[in-house]
């Protein structure tokens, strides 16, 4: 074996497990493994997991907080409009730079796998040509899928389309949309059906930022998931953000969350940045903003957690832990029972994976040996600490390490030092 991972803990809860790792992939996962390796590394009893997989985020935007100036608002309109002032002034050399400096920041919280969305508005598509060139250089070490985003409206933003196309002619992955910042609910609809038959045509993948709004009119959700449905795209399919179902009344809820459902349609929130930017126009009461995210787990629908923005005209915070978007979904969404904070575990690792269509994601025999160590002993308690990530392995090899995190007292009659992860959940 090329790599041996001893007494590990793993995010079903099994314990005093090794790994065993060669040419890239694992090759077994037991007990007390009866094998040597070249190198080997004592897990402690600490939990290993494949890596984080973030399902949403905008890359393009990333690191470019406070130019030209600062969302004084911070609504989501005036990120969007600030944006566009940032555009023309973009390029290819700042944005590639700024993404690879995001990217550097994610390998070493164990993000090894990011779904970004890429503004396609820009005649130059000088981000497209940034991002796709971002790809190439992090391949080995990091899966960046990209998604064709209207962010000025397919049908609004006079070549979106004919853009969208060229994008993904030049090599983006996936087909988005933005049906809500059309000038009307009938032009959202229209946009949703040429893109998702576009997407079906070319045999893509389609990821819509759908509904971001508190208007519980907003419901093209119901037409994607109706699209998907009619053109057999089941499983191909997301809906991301949906915060309008926050504000719908119950009954129809009651009805749209089958139709998701049957349509394999997965759904992608985006805790931080939807607590944020939504509710913004009410005093109070104040909605939370974030979708049902317990209902639709509830009715079988995949869903992911974003961390969509991070230091960018929407948000001026962010630092590429996933960990620390499930810590703020589990608080929107009340999700504080044992298997609702593990199920926030999986909306930052395994369901994300399966959204994305990643291959050779897992701990099985067989997978890519792409693993984080974690200073936790739980998924619970890998949330409550935002654990440490000790040891980053992608593809059998150790690519970002970090000390335990532990606190060294001087107290009269005290321990020397402090392990956080004791008395965990």
């Amino acid at each position: 074996m090329d790599l041996l991972i001893r007494n590990a803990t793993l995010p079903d809860g099994r314990t005093g497990v090794d790994i065993a790792i060669a040419d890239g992939r694992i090759n077994a996962v037991g007990a007390a493994l009866a094998v040597s390796a070249a190198e080997e590394i004592d897990a402690g009893g600490n939990l290993v997991t494949p890596p984080f997989v973030d399902a949403h985020f905008h890359m393009d935007a990333t690191l470019s907080y406070g130019l030209p100036r600062i969302n004084s608002s911070g609504t989501l309109l005036e990120g969007i409009a600030l944006w566009g002032e940032l555009k023309p002034a973009l390029t290819q050399e700042a944005l590639v730079a700024r993404a690879m400096q995001y990217c550097d920041w994610a390998v070493a919280r164990g993000l090894l796998a990011i779904r970004s969305h890429v503004d396609i508005c820009d005649d130059r598509l000088l981000a497209v040509e940034a991002l796709l060139q971002v790809k190439r250089q992090v391949a080995p070490y990091l899966d960046l899928q990209l998604v064709a985003f209207p962010q000025d409206g397919l049908l609004r933003s006079p070549n979106a389309f004919a853009n969208l196309k060229r994008a993904i002619a030049m090599g983006v992955d996936v087909v988005g949309g933005i049906p809500h910042f059309e000038r009307t609910m009938a032009e959202g609809a229209e946009s949703v059906r040429l893109l998702c038959e576009f997407a079906a045509e070319k045999g893509l993948r389609v990821d819509m930022h759908c509904d971001e709004s508190d208007d519980p009119m907003s419901r093209h959700i119901e037409t994607l998931a109706f699209h998907a449905q009619r053109l057999e795209l089941q499983g191909l399919v997301t809906g991301s953000h949906l915060t309008s179902m926050h504000s719908m009344d119950n009954y129809y809820v009651s009805k749209l969350l089958p139709l998701i459902r049957e349509a394999g349609v997965a759904a992608i929130a985006n805790p931080l940045i939807n607590i944020t930017l939504q509710g913004r126009h009410d005093s109070y009461p104040k909605r939370r903003g974030m979708t049902r995210v317990p209902e639709m787990l509830a009715a079988g629908i995949d869903v992911a957690f974003g961390h969509d923005c991070v230091m960018d005209p929407w948000y001026s915070l962010g630092s590429g832990d996933m960990l620390e978007v499930a810590h703020m979904g589990l608080h929107v969404a009340q999700m504080t029972g044992q298997d609702a904070m593990h199920a926030c575990f999986l909306a930052v690792t395994e369901t994300p994976a399966r959204i994305l269509g990643l291959s050779g994601y897992g701990l099985t025999p067989g997978c890519n040996a792409d693993l984080v160590l974690l200073d936790a002993r739980s998924t619970v308690e890998a949330i409550r600490l935002r654990a440490g990530r000790r040891y980053v392995i992608r593809r059998g090899k150790v690519i970002s390490q970090s000390p335990a995190a532990q606190a060294t007292l001087a107290l009269p009659g005290r321990p020397a030092t402090v392990d956080f992860r004791l008395h965990s959940g």
